[in-house]
């Protein structure tokens, strides 16, 4: 391709990022706190951009400022090409973990964070003594937008798929299992249908409302079981079903974790539902970015590590009626 001068006469490298911000903040003012600018000057560079792409770039509506189609797929085809320049000027062609210094922002649920932090700030510390890791809530509703706005390098929980510009990279393949607290309850494990139905269940819902996943299979089947309580929030769970008479229906990692830690009884669950992916996501802006792809590759490791543990032959049920008896 033969590039000309004349096509970039109107254009600078300023002009394209504060177009890119302008659109990403759908407010002048926003982005000019976003660039250090005075407001006067955003609205002046605002006019040039709608001169040189002889579009609207912004328009007013109900809800406040919006971008035009145009300028949403201008942002969408340039977003990668300024990363490009970025790094090429910028970024270190190589990452060098045992020297450098680099704080990642990781986004997951707090099951996650439980299970896999342990294993990964065990290996980074030993590995790159000057990375810093600091972690956000995200779930699948809001790892999209984290990424857009750079919340998060790396997101590592269930994700869908998402927008051309989101990578994803399955991790491994999970199942639930019931939790709960065996001698309060007067059960062992594994659990019938009829002593799953027969307890109040505390549930961690995606959506706001006394469902989970496992609601909608119990309809199939005309059943329904007796939610007490729900959180976004897994982390109260083992304290409550410490004190309560109540069951969870949880990941199957996270019910290993607390029966070994909070002593509390896990069994299959009695109701076929379908298991979920744990993926990383994060930004293709980033995908040449040498650091980031070490940390996905520790992630990586410590997943392979977490799940080999579950196939591992675990102690036997025993004698189920047994602490009913006691």
């Amino acid at each position: 391709m033969t590039i000309s001068e004349n096509d970039f006469r109107k254009l600078d490298l300023n002009l394209l990022v504060a177009f890119q911000v302008l659109v990403r903040e759908k407010s002048v003012s926003r982005a000019a706190e976003r660039l250090f600018l005075g407001q006067p000057a955003v609205s002046g560079v605002l006019a040039r951009l709608r001169e040189v792409f002889q579009d609207e770039i912004l328009v007013r509506t109900g809800r406040g400022m919006e971008p035009t189609s145009k300028a949403l797929a201008l942002h969408a085809q340039l977003t990668p090409a300024l990363e490009s320049i970025r790094t090429t000027l910028f970024e270190q062609p190589a990452f060098d973990p045992a020297t450098e210094s680099r704080t990642f922002h990781l986004g997951m649920r707090d099951w996650v964070e439980a299970w896999l932090m342990p294993g990964l700030i065990a290996r980074v510390q030993q590995a790159a003594p000057r990375v810093r890791i600091a972690v956000r809530a995200s779930d699948a509703r809001l790892g999209t937008r984290m990424l857009q706005d750079d919340e998060m390098d790396l997101g590592v929980s269930v994700f869908p798929d998402g927008p051309s510009w989101q990578r994803r990279e399955q991790l491994a393949t999970m199942g639930y299992r019931c939790i709960y607290d065996g001698k309060r309850l007067g059960i062992g494990s594994p659990l019938t249908l009829e002593e799953y139905l027969a307890h109040p269940h505390l549930v961690t819902p995606t959506q706001t409302d006394f469902r989970g996943a496992v609601d909608d299979e119990l309809v199939g089947r005309s059943k329904r079981r007796t939610v007490t309580y729900t959180t976004p929030r897994f982390a109260a769970l083992p304290l409550i079903l410490r004190r309560a008479v109540a069951i969870a229906t949880v990941p199957e990692q996270a019910a290993r974790q607390w029966a070994e830690g909070f002593g509390l009884t896990s069994s299959p669950l009695p109701v076929r539902i379908a298991p979920f992916e744990i993926s990383m996501i994060w930004h293709a802006r980033r995908e040449g970015d040498a650091s980031l792809q070490w940390l996905r590759g520790m992630v990586r490791e410590v997943v392979a590590s977490e799940m080999s543990e579950v196939s591992k032959p675990t102690a036997p049920a025993g004698k189920r009626r047994r602490l009913a008896q006691k």
